[in-house]
């Protein structure tokens, strides 16, 4: 096996109710985690969503709603999860995308303060797969293992044939690096400051919007001039990891504003002070 590993990685497929990480629910969650002496261990979760199941999910994952209606909803799950990919990488296929962003809306919407990108490297076989022969999870699947995906777009299938799939890859394709330091490198088309894609990087490092009318400005400057947009932001129907770091952005800017007014109050008191030293008074010599 060329994956070079210094400590699990866990690979992990999502069932949700669609495809907005906002305002969509996890249906489904199945985790595999591969050690490095090769060895696995998985877990798969029905969970309840607590909404209703849209039709052209379930066309899609074939999970109705009377599948999840006794299943526990994700937050009393997420203490297991959590406790199942500590202290470990995170791999999928297309989860930079969406599993990585939506299980973190869901950990937070769940009151579980944590930010998976601190914690994990993530691996996103797709991309290899897309470097390579753009196509789906089904075809890699047939592509680099020779068989057929039997239950696609079931968790616990996407997730186990992805593990066979990177496998796969790196047997298959040399110039693809066997790290996993290197592998997030090689899987990230596009580094952002938040998971959802809508926060990105200006060349300087600054976190810049991605979207909208102040798209490529920094969100410093965009606050700072315009601090409604930050209230827009955070009313609005936007994931819950990209509010929180508008969040962090907008409290320095207000940390910044307190200390440059304090700072001139500062300097007028001190010029006041300076003036007053030659104010003369009654019965002083006047210049």
């Amino acid at each position: 096996m060329r994956l070079q590993l210094t400590r699990p990685l866990v690979f992990f497929d999502l069932e949700t109710t669609g495809v907005n990480v906002a305002t969509d629910r996890i249906v489904e969650i199945s985790l595999v985690k591969q050690f490095p002496n090769g060895n696995t261990e998985s877990k798969t979760w029905r969970v309840n969503p607590g909404m209703h199941i849209p039709k052209e999910a379930s066309d899609v994952h074939h999970i109705m709603d009377e599948d999840v209606a006794d299943m526990p909803p994700f937050k009393e799950l997420a203490p297991e999860v959590l406790a199942f990919i500590d202290h470990c990488d995170l791999a999928g296929y297309n989860s930079n995308h969406f599993d990585v962003p939506m299980l973190q809306e869901e950990l937070l919407r769940a009151d579980f303060d944590v930010d998976l990108r601190k914690d994990h490297h993530f691996v996103d076989a797709f991309v290899i797969f897309q470097k390579h022969t753009p196509r789906n999870l089904t075809a890699a699947y047939k592509h680099y293992c020779g068989k057929e995906l039997v239950g696609a777009h079931g968790a616990n299938a996407d997730t186990e044939a992805t593990r066979e799939v990177l496998l796969a890859q790196l047997e298959k394709h040399g110039d693809v690096p066997t790290t996993v330091e290197a592998l997030e490198e090689y899987t990230t088309l596009q580094k952002t400051a938040d998971l959802a894609g809508r926060i990105g990087y200006d060349a300087l490092g600054h976190e810049v919007f991605a979207f909208g009318k102040h798209k490529g400005q920094t969100l410093r400057e965009v606050f700072a001039k315009e601090p409604s947009y930050y209230s827009w932001i955070q009313e609005g129907d936007f994931p819950l990891y990209t509010k929180r770091l508008c969040k962090q952005i907008m409290e320095q800017v207000r940390t910044e504003a307190k200390m440059l007014k304090l700072q001139e109050k500062y300097q007028h008191k001190q010029q006041h002070k300076s003036e007053s030293k030659w104010d003369s008074k009654p019965g002083e010599l006047q210049f």
